[in-house]
């Protein structure tokens, strides 16, 4: 068996690595893959619908979620896989209508979706109880199965980094927005001072004479920009409270 069976799963994994949950999914699949175990069939099925999942949380509108639409695949109390992987695909809009011809793959990829969840009924070891003298599936079933989650996974991740992300809502990291990043640096000016407070007032001046103020503790600014920075910030203030604390018990002592 080869990991190259599912560069399009490891990319999406890569690309999404701030999520725990599709990383345990992964770490699952990849456990059972190497030790050539029928449940990596199951995990490759629990990674797909994961994946989908992940994508409708990152991209579904919050004033028109796709869970109310009349038609829509997720409106029951419990969606099954098919339901997931219809609705990241109906949310993604990557059809425009059923005469458009490629429809006609989105319709394969529907069938790879119903072969793989059928490969889950009989080969999940993980979720469904086995007579323990059953034989293993053949390394080809876990070959086509892996194929199949894969080319899912692929279509739809690729389809996601065609558009960006509202910036408001979304679970990516700023790195995602690097043209939008590029293009407010070309055009945005900015200034800052302490205010009474000890806070940073930021004004930040934009194209049209608009501008906006913040104001940002230098907590906030640490911790948002520099971790690091934030603890040895941090470590600083803890050594400088110790040393005022110290210098009033003396000063007790000596009156």
């Amino acid at each position: 068996m080869s990991a190259d069976w599912y560069p399009g799963i490891r990319a999406f994994c890569t690309h999404w690595k701030h999520a725990p949950m599709l990383q345990q999914t992964f770490e699952t699949l990849e456990r059972e893959f190497v030790d050539e175990n029928d449940a990596c069939i199951d995990a490759a099925k629990g990674f797909v619908e994961c994946a989908c999942r992940l994508l409708i949380q990152e991209l579904d509108d919050p004033i028109n979620p796709i869970a109310t639409w009349p038609d829509s695949p997720i409106k029951g109390a419990h969606p099954s896989f098919n339901n997931w992987v219809s609705a990241a695909f109906r949310l993604m809009a990557l059809v425009e209508s059923r005469d458009d011809p490629f429809s006609k793959i989105i319709s394969q990829h529907y069938s790879l979706t119903e072969a793989l969840g059928r490969f889950r009924d009989i080969a999940g070891t993980i979720s469904h109880g086995k007579n323990g003298l059953s034989q293993k599936l053949s390394v080809h079933h876990r070959r086509a199965a892996l194929l199949a989650a894969d080319a899912i996974v692929t279509f739809l991740h690729q389809g996601y980094l065609e558009r960006e992300p509202d910036p408001v809502r979304t679970f990516e990291p700023y790195e995602r927005f690097e043209a939008s990043n590029a293009l407010i640096e070309k055009h945005v000016a900015f200034d800052a001072e302490a205010d009474e407070e000890g806070n940073l007032s930021v004004r930040v001046y934009l194209p049209g004479g608009e501008e906006i103020a913040l104001a940002i503790e230098a907590s906030r600014l640490l911790f948002g920009v520099d971790r690091e920075a934030y603890k040895t910030a941090l470590n600083a203030c803890r050594e400088a409270e110790k040393a005022a604390l110290s210098g009033s018990l003396f000063r007790e002592a000596g009156s």
